[in-house]
């Protein structure tokens, strides 16, 4: 089973960080979002080839403004 964000998901072991962002509709090239696998920060260059394992824990993180 495959985490994002906290929850299960049905991202299955081999799809790609790419993948899962589709399925956030997070566009892959947008500015402040970083992807961590496990604890460690993913380059973005890395997302598009970038297989996950199973039991792998992934975090999406977007920059928010306010005050």
């Amino acid at each position: 089973m495959i985490r994002v964000n906290g929850s299960d998901s049905d991202v299955r072991p081999g799809e790609t960080l790419e993948a899962v962002l589709q399925r956030l509709d997070v566009p892959p090239q947008g500015r402040g979002v970083a992807v961590a696998v496990d604890g460690e920060v993913v380059p973005r260059e890395q997302w598009g080839t970038y297989p996950l394992t199973d039991d792998a824990r992934v975090e999406v993180l977007s920059a928010m403004q306010g005050g």
